[in-house]
């Protein structure tokens, strides 16, 4: 290696050494930091606002919220009805009975025009201010449910099921059981839920015992009226076909009868002078007098 290069090398450490360089650490440091304390700032997200209790109530509810206290007020209803508290309450009283009187403004006007208003299971008053429970039947005692199945029963509608009656009988429980001998529950097989029916008296007969076998003996579950008419054609017996439905049958419209006119002949109309003439000619030849 040349020799001067060498010594320039060692001139050029020797000066470096003796410059500070201190200053210029720290300003490169300053200015490198800076960069980093900024990406920092941005990369931290956004602090979220705190929630507070009386701010989330007043806040628009979602939906399930608002139909949540929708069905705490029909639930509430319900039990004041059947406990023999029938007489009507405003909004707040019924916010107040179910203590949801902190419900937002909006859950409020929702409730009041649309959703009270709208629903099967609440009856509003005239002026629109106060709601009451609207049962399926109204009915308040054992007299009302009486009267009640007694109509069912004549018109042939059938019985009623017990869960309608608990819903619309205030007390139903110790009303079921005063009247337990005027009333007859029955089990449906499908879906094991009581029916009411009115304990007629007046049709209760003893039935023979060998007609009682007979009818136990006899199977038409899977027979339909086709097959029993068939069966009971074989047998003899005629009596069920006047029972059946009718069929309506089409009347005929009688055509009225039109009397046959002979019409005269058109033709030779201008020659009717000349035959008349004709004719009497012939009669007075023949010596017939035409008169």
């Amino acid at each position: 290696m040349d020799p001067a290069l060498l010594k320039e090398r060692e001139a050029f450490k020797k000066r470096a050494m003796v410059t500070p360089t201190v200053e210029r650490k720290t300003k490169l440091e300053t200015v490198s930091a800076a960069p980093k304390d900024e990406c920092k700032k941005k990369m931290r997200p956004p602090s979220a606002p705190k929630l507070d209790a009386n701010t989330y109530k007043t806040m628009t509810g979602s939906s399930q919220y608002k139909f949540g206290v929708l069905a705490k007020i029909v639930k509430h209803m319900r039990t004041r009805h059947q406990e023999g508290d029938d007489h009507p309450l405003t909004l707040e009283e019924i916010l107040d009975e179910t203590n949801q009187l902190d419900v937002g403004q909006s859950v409020k006007n929702w409730l009041a025009a649309e959703a009270l208003m709208n629903n099967p299971k609440i009856d509003v008053t005239p002026d629109g201010l106060r709601f009451t429970f609207k049962p399926v039947y109204k009915i308040k005692d054992g007299k009302s449910l009486l009267r009640l199945l007694k109509s069912h029963d004549l018109k042939g509608l059938g019985g009623i099921l017990l869960d309608d009656v608990q819903e619309s009988l205030p007390h139903c429980e110790k009303v079921l059981k005063n009247r337990a001998s005027e009333i007859i529950f029955i089990v449906r097989p499908i879906d094991k839920k009581k029916i009411l029916f009115y304990n007629d008296r007046t049709a209760n007969f003893t039935v023979d015992e060998e007609f009682q076998k007979l009818w136990r003996s006899a199977t038409v579950d899977a027979m339909d009226d086709a097959k029993i008419d068939e069966y009971l054609e074989k047998q003899g017996i005629r009596s069920m076909q006047d029972h059946g439905p009718k069929k309506p049958v089409p009347k005929r419209r009688k055509v009225a009868s039109k009397k046959r006119q002979f019409k005269k002949p058109r033709d030779n109309e201008h020659l009717a002078d000349v035959l008349e003439i004709y004719e009497e000619n012939t009669l007075t030849q023949k010596g017939i007098n035409p008169t």
